[in-house]
């Protein structure tokens, strides 16, 4: 309801950057300015307030809807039981690359999750995460289960906050499994959610080896913002045969 209000409040303008940013998960203030004929202060005023008003979320450059943007209307639920053979195919793939007793961080999302119900099956490893369902995934009585960070923003189950950057600072991994929203025709491996972006690049600059897991479905798509190019990673593992 407080929602509501705070929309008829909105002047024409704001009301079409609203939409247009919960149309495709994102807007750019360079793009605004340019499509509605107004300067980019403007713009960025619009997106204050907007963002003041708890209708978005700002970033540097733009903005995006609530919390994360990529499809935030789909359930996570709806997410897990998406490409579940190509995410398992992964996941298998990935656990064969792990010897025994190594230390592994997982990152965030529905991938991740797969893999480390995957790796639970074989016992000994010692797991560093900033997420609650992958952490949840091993047995403590078989692994080290480390959890980084203390706020749980979004239903991924995905943790935030300095914390988990302080941490990953002074930890040095074997292995970390990364995933990412798109790995672009030019191989750059991008993602929707600048605030776990930080934390993707942190874990990879912690790691040993760094393990890119991604469906073939990632391929050939674009996202918000480039954290890595694929050359970057020890190995790409997407389930395919090599």
């Amino acid at each position: 309801m407080k929602h509501d209000a705070q929309r008829a409040q909105l002047n024409t303008r704001q009301s079409e950057i609203l939409a247009r940013a919960e149309a495709s998960g994102f807007v750019t203030i360079e793009g605004l300015a340019e499509e509605f004929g107004v300067s980019a202060q403007t713009v960025r005023r619009d997106i204050i307030l907007l963002s003041e008003a708890g209708l978005l979320q700002r970033f540097h450059g733009g903005a995006g809807v609530i919390g994360s943007t990529e499809t935030l209307r789909l359930d996570h639920q709806h997410k897990r039981s998406m490409a579940v053979d190509d995410k398992l195919r992964v996941a298998q793939a990935a656990v064969a690359l792990l010897p025994d007793g190594a230390s592994v961080f997982f990152d965030v999302g529905t991938t991740s999750e797969m893999t480390a119900s995957v790796l639970n099956q074989r016992p000994g490893f010692r797991v560093f995460t900033n997420s609650m369902r992958v952490a949840l995934a091993f047995d403590p009585a078989q692994h080290d289960v480390n959890v980084l960070g203390r706020k749980v923003e979004g239903r991924d189950g995905s943790l935030v906050g300095e914390e988990i950057m302080l941490s990953l600072a002074a930890l040095r991994f074997d292995f970390a499994l990364i995933g990412c929203s798109a790995v672009d025709t030019e191989g750059r491996v991008m993602d929707f959610d600048l605030s776990k972006i930080a934390v993707k690049k942190a874990a990879m600059k912690a790691a040993s080896r760094k393990l890119l897991i991604a469906a073939p479905s990632k391929f050939g798509r674009t996202a918000l913002s480039a954290f890595a190019e694929i050359s970057e990673f020890d190995a790409v593992v997407d389930g395919t045969p090599a």
